[in-house]
């Protein structure tokens, strides 16, 4: 199978690439590597070197071309069978700082990677998010990923196209981002671990998170990838299991010996997240398993 992975020099992108590759397939990946890294690119896999919210395509005797054309870089084919859509500012936090590339990134984006399906006949599997659970308003990451997944469902419907939506539970692993306003909890900690501060706990600690490993990640989009099985809404990856954050503290504490500090609660947070359906374990066999505790003590 020809694939093409958009973020795929990010944290998920990369491990899923590596999977794939590994099973054989032909792959390809776009990314414009503001968040994702070029020491993450996988050796012999074409990277195309580009924002995946200015995808453009001109026509002629139905042979379609992609516009771009950067220096050194490989062309976007016209003949994928799949389309991973995993490019996006992933974090809560930084899209109150910058809305509008936040809507570009995360909305437009996915409309431009639908467009190019469209165009190609490639079916789309999209990374959506479990804030789809929550307040879609209270944060403009969550409304633009929500945007996103209503922009799939739109071309499913309209273009009666093989669209599918993955949501994503709060992924750990390798790969994960470490340094910066791009890293979550798991790798916010592993900084100050690794720099000798503190580790810091957000609100009371309370809130309870559903940690979920990105190889169990990985083999779902690749199980909802090659499956024919429609959802009409989406797929759901978590464990079904969570955690509060200050029983992942005493994960790193017994680990590290780490001392912690309490800041006040951040706005657009939520209280808990957990798988809300079982349709990925029920129709897919997808058998995910909470590995934290097993991966920290493994840092």
């Amino acid at each position: 199978m020809k694939i093409l992975v958009t973020g795929a020099a990010g944290f998920i992108g990369t491990n899923l690439i590596k999977k794939l590759v590994d099973e054989g397939h032909e792959v390809h990946g776009l990314d414009n590597f503001s968040t994702g890294y070029r020491k993450n690119i996988v050796k012999n896999v074409p990277y195309i070197e580009q924002d995946v919210s200015d995808l453009k395509y001109w026509t002629a005797d139905k042979d379609y071309k992609q516009l771009y054309k950067g220096l050194g870089n490989p062309r976007l084919s016209n003949d994928y069978n799949l389309i991973y859509h995993l490019a996006g500012l992933s974090r809560i936090q930084p899209s109150f700082n910058n809305p509008d590339e936040t809507f570009k990134v995360n909305t437009i984006g996915t409309q431009k990677v639908c467009e190019y399906a469209r165009i190609i006949g490639a079916k789309v599997v999209y990374a959506g998010s479990s804030s789809k659970w929550h307040n879609p308003y209270q944060s403009p990451y969550s409304t633009c990923k929500y945007l996103g997944e209503e922009i799939c469902k739109m071309y499913k419907l309209t273009y009666k196209m093989d669209i599918e939506i993955a949501r994503f539970y709060n992924v750990y692993g390798p790969y994960e981002v470490i340094d910066g306003d791009w890293a979550a909890v798991i790798g916010i900690w592993r900084r100050q671990v690794r720099d000798n501060e503190p580790i810091t706990i957000v609100g009371d600690g309370e809130q309870r998170r559903d940690f979920t490993h990105v190889d169990d990640i990985v083999d779902g989009l690749i199980k909802i990838g090659n499956s024919n099985i429609k959802q009409d809404d989406a797929w759901e990856l978590g464990t079904g299991n969570n955690h509060s954050i200050n029983e992942v503290y005493q994960m790193f504490k017994n680990k590290f010996d780490v001392d912690c500090i309490y800041i006040p609660e951040q706005k657009g947070n939520y209280r808990i997240t957990l798988r809300e359906k079982d349709n990925a374990l029920d129709l897919l066999g997808w058998n995910p398993k909470d590995r934290l505790k097993e991966y920290i003590l493994g840092l």
